[in-house]
């Protein structure tokens, strides 16, 4: 990460953004000021990480898909902003590393589960990933759910100012595993991170992830 590079083009991203969309970000007295934190959430457009990067109140730092970082100038923007490569798809051992290295020093790390952005708005199956750095490094964890970005695409929506929801919950630990973490286990920490995630998604975007019918999310009107 850049310092400087950081610092200075966070303000002017977050002003130009909140400029073109009618964005709300609920929850943010729920984020911790201090403190390794691993932030999960939803992925729909390529829009998200930078809203998730330069709305919150702490600096972050992204574990991104490896092909972003092909391009030298790709490569020079993401890396400016602290974000690190991952290979998609298998345990990548210095990505992991290169994670647990983040929050080992009490900083904030992002990354999404699913992997990729879903293309129907829906929460996909998630990997195993995040449940796994999460329990080796003790962190907490922050759900957010983000909604509307779908019509950030294409030139128009500068001109439609799309509603767009940055729903953050409430931070929490996973549950105490004794012994060897198992194939089930890591299944079981998924889906209870995918949980959170959509308590705080309209229906419609909860997927394979959604709660009981009858349950609302955390979404207003």
């Amino acid at each position: 990460m850049l310092p400087g590079f950081y610092d200075a083009c966070r303000p002017i991203i977050r002003g130009v953004l909140l400029l073109l969309l009618r964005c709300r970000v609920k929850g943010m007295e729920n984020v911790p000021k201090h403190g390794p934190l691993l932030i999960v959430a939803n992925h729909i457009q390529l829009v998200d990480p930078i809203l998730i990067g330069v709305l919150l109140s702490r600096k972050v730092s992204f574990m991104a898909k490896e092909e972003l970082f092909h391009s030298r100038f790709s490569r020079f923007f993401m890396r400016s902003f602290g974000a690190f490569p991952v290979r998609r798809g298998r345990v990548d051992k210095s990505a992991f590393s290169q994670a647990n290295k983040i929050l080992a020093k009490g900083r904030a790390l992002a990354m999404f589960p699913e992997g990729k952005r879903s293309n129907d708005l829906k929460l996909q199956p998630a990997f195993v990933g995040s449940a796994l750095i999460a329990w080796r490094s003790g962190a907490l964890i922050l759900p957010i759910g983000v909604s509307g970005t779908e019509e950030v695409s294409g030139i128009s929506w500068i001109w439609r100012r799309p509603r767009v929801v940055i729903n953050i919950g409430h931070p929490f630990s996973l549950p105490v595993v004794k012994g060897r973490l198992t194939k089930e286990n890591r299944a079981e920490l998924t889906h209870s991170i995918m949980s959170h995630i959509a308590k705080l998604l309209p229906p419609e975007y909860q997927g394979n992830y959604a709660e009981l019918s009858g349950e609302t999310s955390g979404i207003d009107d």
